[in-house]
């Protein structure tokens, strides 16, 4: 399973930059910095809604719903599963990037 995982959130590392970058590579370069901020924050606020809505489905105490303490833990805990799963992808696409401009 713990290779399942690194593999889904995997980011290839096997490109060498060897030669100076233009305009046009440095224009992608920012575009894709941009881009990676943009995925963290859809992470983090996937990872908040999710811990809304988990602590929500634990609060309630509806005997006619059953029992959704459950769910709500399971949502608490996927919450934190993308939080790590975002802050990780952000900052090894942020050092591969770093690479480039050198």
């Amino acid at each position: 399973m713990k290779k399942q995982l690194k593999k889904a959130i995997k980011i290839t590392d096997d490109f060498n930059n060897e030669e100076r970058i233009i305009l046009r590579d440095h224009l992608a370069l920012e575009r894709t910095k941009l881009a990676n901020e943009r995925t963290l924050l859809s992470y983090l606020r996937t990872s908040l809604y999710l811990f809304l809505g988990g602590s929500a489905l634990m609060r309630i105490d509806n005997e006619s719903l059953g029992n959704l303490k459950w769910v709500g833990v399971v949502g608490i805990s996927f919450s934190f599963l993308f939080f790590v799963i975002g802050v990780y992808r952000f900052a090894i696409l942020k050092r591969h990037l770093k690479k480039f401009v050198k």
